[in-house]
């Protein structure tokens, strides 16, 4: 039930009008500067006038629990999403109300505990496939890991989720990468450039986006080909759900958005997180060879079970660290549906809310020496005294990720087979800069070359 609506704090300090046009610079271009910039200069709680929004910027654990659980029905999706809605339709990431509600019923049991543990097997499998690739490229030219990360989770995602080989689809991370690219535009242009305008990035979208009704297409008519929906995976249950829709164009309409908008979200952010845990590996040799020591103690020359998952404790840690450092979900918009009071600051009805696990991260109150990266932070047996939600890596309240369990078991069981049996390094004088999209990804993909571990 929504909180009853109040506006009896003050108003957030935060720059001045005259400073809309930096501002609107850096929305377009450097959007982590732009949060962390504000911050450090105003505080834990900041209004941001940007052309014609009035943006509230929240920065602390206590905020974050009020706008994302406590009062979390008073508050929808809010910019961005809203805006990439034109781009990937009402999928789980942008509806609200009883579609969102109906969706994740359907959705949910898929990534319920049982189920998780017994694809671990298939998660394995994938972290072995993404090996030969890698070792077959022993001692060649770079390769861009992001593109072999990305292929891996869409091949655990097709297998544990929708029971496919999504390998038949050739070009369908290219296309992901179009519309998320699009959903960006969107948010920065608030949706002001009609679709029809005939530039580069919409052409392309344009394309990637029949390009995905054709794959959402082809993965029914299979599944009705071969039995319907009455499996227990996800592709099962989104089709089960949607038959119920007294009216076929509105299921076709439904498909179509829930299953793509799964396909992005359901491989991006462990793609960018295993990206992410690379990089960082690489920079900090003494902790790939703890990594590489466990794996080896743990596994020994087999392939990871689901019960091996607690046993490989520091590669949890290593894997919680990178998404304290690089969240996927940077960035949490959220519209406020009624006036609000948010730790004593004033939110009008209507006003854009935001909450950023980026910088929330790094916040100095709450994380000693915050831009340091440091797995054993996270050991289990330390003593930690932070509140609950200044680590919001994957959202928090009724909109927290289903498939947050999924993708860690996935980020922990690449890391270590991969580090257990090679050494990737990073291509010398190649930058590696977040770029903050729907995810946090690194900026034109990962450079690395392929060596033997020692």
């Amino acid at each position: 039930m929504t909180r009853a609506a109040t506006r009896t704090g003050r108003t957030p300090p935060g720059p001045p009008r005259s400073a809309t046009p930096g501002l609107l610079r850096k929305l377009a271009g450097d959007r982590l500067a732009l949060m962390t910039s504000a911050a450090e200069q105003y505080g834990d709680a900041v209004r941001m006038a940007i052309g014609p929004k009035t943006l509230y910027f929240f920065n602390h654990p206590d905020h974050a629990k009020h706008v994302l659980a406590d009062n979390a029905a008073a508050y929808h999706k809010g910019i961005g999403l809203v805006h990439a809605r034109r781009a990937i339709g009402d999928g789980l990431l942008t509806s609200e109300g009883e579609l969102w509600r109906k969706q994740r019923r359907a959705t949910q049991p898929a990534f319920q505990h049982r189920r998780i543990a017994g694809q671990a097997g298939a998660v394995a499998e994938a972290a072995g496939r993404l090996v030969d690739r890698l070792r077959a490229g022993t001692g060649g030219p770079p390769v861009n890991l992001t593109d072999e990360v990305t292929g891996l989770t869409l091949d655990v995602l097709g297998r544990t989720l929708l029971s496919e080989d999504l390998s038949r689809f050739e070009h369908i991370g290219h296309s992901f990468e179009a519309v998320q690219d699009q959903a960006m535009f969107e948010m920065v242009t608030m949706s002001a450039v009609p679709m029809w305008v005939p530039l580069p990035h919409q052409l392309r979208f344009r394309r990637a986006r029949k390009e995905l009704r054709r794959v959402v297409d082809r993965l029914a008519a299979r599944r009705v080909e071969h039995g319907g929906a009455d499996g227990d995976d996800v592709l099962s249950r989104v089709l089960a759900s949607v038959a119920e829709e007294p009216d076929a164009a509105v299921g076709e309409r439904r498909l179509h958005d829930e299953l793509v908008t799964l396909l992005l979200a359901g491989h991006e952010t462990t793609a960018s997180t295993l990206g992410w845990a690379f990089h960082l590996l690489d920079r900090h040799p003494e902790v790939k060879e703890r990594v590489r020591a466990e794996a080896r103690a743990v596994l020994g020359d087999r392939a990871p079970v689901f019960e091996d998952l607690h046993a490989l404790r520091y590669t949890a840690m290593v894997v919680d660290e990178v998404v304290r450092l690089f969240p996927p979900v940077w960035i949490l918009p959220r519209r406020a549906q009624a006036d609000d009071d948010v730790g004593g600051w004033s939110v009008p009805a209507g006003a854009d809310v935001l909450v950023c696990p980026y910088t929330l991260h790094r916040h100095p109150a709450f994380w000693d020496r915050p831009d340091r990266f440091d797995p054993d932070r996270f050991d289990p047996s330390a003593a930690h005294d932070r509140p609950r939600y200044a680590y919001l890596p994957f959202g928090a309240g009724p909109r927290f990720c289903v498939g947050s369990h999924l993708g860690l078991m996935e980020a922990v069981f690449t890391l270590a087979v991969v580090t257990r049996e090679l050494d990737l390094r990073a291509v010398p004088d190649r930058p590696v800069v977040p770029e903050p999209m729907l995810s946090l990804r690194i900026r034109g993909g990962l450079a690395v070359t392929v060596h033997p571990a020692g």
